[in-house]
């Protein structure tokens, strides 16, 4: 009575209701959850969004109002008494730097600059340059010196020296410039 080719069909005499795991209550707790859920995490992204605009706000005026230093050029340094076999008498350093204040929007003020001319790392004469005076932004000041006589605290060793080197083709002197700087922002117009 049974044939090979037909496949056991296995019936059951009544349909048998779904099983249910979960009741109502749970399918309730479940969407009260997850609305609260979604409420908070949209909350947290809102407040995470404004973090990273505020954040990304305050780097970029960091970095249109961060203070550059100001940059200082030497244009002219002589000594035209080591041209002369007896210049120890009348000795004078003239130099000429420029200050140059790169800053879109920082003004900066200078507090009495001082020149100093070293020697292989003595001191040979210092002066002061300017008083105190402020820089605008995008603005370049000349600061020119002469050192001689009393500003001058060259000895007649040391100016042999000098005359031994400049015998030997090279002559090295140090020009530092000092001075305090205060940096100040410009109001936009």
């Amino acid at each position: 009575m049974h044939s090979t080719d037909r496949l056991p069909v296995r019936s059951t005499p009544q349909n048998q209701p779904i099983k249910r795991h979960n009741t109502a209550r749970y399918y309730a707790h479940r969407v009260r959850e997850s609305l609260t859920t979604r409420v908070s995490k949209t909350l947290c992204i809102i407040f995470l969004s404004l973090l990273l605009v505020a954040g990304i706000i305050l780097f970029v005026l960091y970095l249109s109002l961060r203070p550059h230093r100001p940059r200082i050029f030497i244009h002219e340094f002589s000594i035209p008494a080591l041209a002369q076999p007896n210049g120890f008498e009348n000795a004078e350093i003239i130099f000429n730097v420029t200050a140059r204040n790169s800053n879109q929007h920082v003004g900066i003020y200078f507090d009495s600059v001082e020149g100093s001319v070293y020697y292989k790392n003595q001191q040979v004469g210092a002066t002061p340059l300017a008083d105190t005076f402020f820089q605008e932004p995008k603005t370049t000041t000349i600061l020119h010196a002469t050192l001689s006589g009393a500003t001058l605290t060259v000895n007649s060793r040391r100016w042999m020296e000098f005359m031994h080197d400049r015998g030997q083709g090279k002559v090295g002197f140090r020009l530092e410039i000092k001075s305090t700087i205060r940096f100040q922002v410009s109001t936009w117009d």
